[in-house]
């Protein structure tokens, strides 16, 4: 009997329509979590003067969001894996909409970092969008892809950048908190029309779902199947013998057909994926990236916040003239949406 996987099927239908879709829902939910990202460069200089609070006090309403997505991502990694990729997509945004409206009802202090934090522990389940995404994509374009996908996280610091400079001048930060969760929230009326990740389903043993997801994937992209049965491999089962490279040993490798005793299980599916990341063959890859992504993020998350911080430095060094004040206020927003804007050239 021939049979074929989900590599196979997406590999045969290409990148048509509905992945397409697909790339405009995630890549909205990445727009919302930038959104919230770049907000701490415009939050904590507002809250400072306005409740007369510590550098120290201004600097740990950011730490504790970050703290917030160490934690969510852990989470709602344990909860994609084990529920399904919709259901972790579904609740992290639920509750980063919720935390984020909220937030912006803060009475004090710290009520608004306990509700950030919050927040925080939502965005940390952002990571799942670039997973369903990715698991509808064909192998060798999922690196293409994935860039155009980031393109998105550009589009959502402009945008808060945008609505920061236009917002502040004329209301308060709560406002900004509150139209900030906007996006979140837009995507919840179209969660109803998403479909789950095929390879999820089939990890599952739910392989009449998956071929379900998959029919529909060829009717929109007005593709066709291959022939066969769909299937998926055994854990342990991979011959990887024939391996001769380290690049070989991250391409997918044949599927075989899976058994109820073979559903993968988030705990056993993360230590599995843990061990192979920090085998023989892939532990300098695995460390190499982790260093760049880690050096990557404490890069940019460094200048965003600088940003904020060098703006504060120099209104605490201007005159006491109003207008000098006013140009100070502004510059903060330039400097952030011209900063923003670059990345997009990049």
């Amino acid at each position: 009997m021939e049979t074929y996987t989900t590599d196979d099927a997406l590999t045969t239908m290409g990148f048509g329509k509905l992945q397409g879709l697909v790339l405009v829902y995630a890549g909205m939910g990445w727009v919302a979590e930038a959104m919230e990202v770049m907000l701490l460069s415009f939050v904590g200089p507002l809250i400072r003067e306005e409740w007369k609070i510590s550098a120290q006090d201004e600097s740990l309403l950011s730490s504790v969001v970050f703290l917030g997505m160490l934690i969510g991502a852990c989470g709602w990694g344990y909860v994609s894996d084990k529920y399904g990729r919709r259901t972790g997509l579904l609740f992290s945004t639920l509750f980063t909409t919720g935390m984020g409206f909220l937030s912006a009802l803060s009475p004090n202090y710290l009520c608004l970092m306990a509700l950030r934090f919050l927040v925080g522990v939502g965005l940390g389940g952002s990571h799942v969008y670039s997973s369903w995404f990715l698991e509808f994509v064909p192998a060798q374009n999922r690196g293409f892809w994935m860039i155009i996908f980031s393109f998105f996280w550009t589009i959502g610091t402009v945008l808060e950048a945008s609505l920061a400079w236009i917002v502040v001048s004329t209301l308060t930060w709560r406002w900004l908190l509150a139209l900030t969760a906007i996006p979140c929230f837009l995507l919840l009326p179209f969660f109803g029309i998403t479909p789950e990740s095929p390879r999820y389903l089939c990890a599952q043993n739910r392989m009449s779902d998956a071929t379900l997801v998959l029919e529909r994937i060829a009717e929109t992209n007005q593709a066709a199947l291959p022939p066969g049965v769909l299937v998926y491999p055994r854990d342990g089962e991979a011959d990887h013998s024939g391996l001769t490279s380290e690049a070989d040993h991250l391409l997918p490798l044949r599927e075989k057909e899976c058994t109820d005793d073979d559903v993968m299980s988030p705990k056993s599916g993360s230590a599995a994926a843990l061990r192979s990341l920090l085998s023989r063959k892939l532990r300098r890859s695995t460390l190499l990236l982790w260093f760049v992504f880690y050096a990557n993020s404490f890069a940019y998350y460094g200048l965003v916040l600088l940003t904020a911080q060098l703006s504060n430095a120099n209104r605490s060094c201007a005159s006491g003239l109003k207008y000098v004040k006013s140009e100070t206020d502004t510059s903060l927003y330039k400097d952030t949406f011209v900063t923003s804007l670059a990345g997009s050239i990049q």
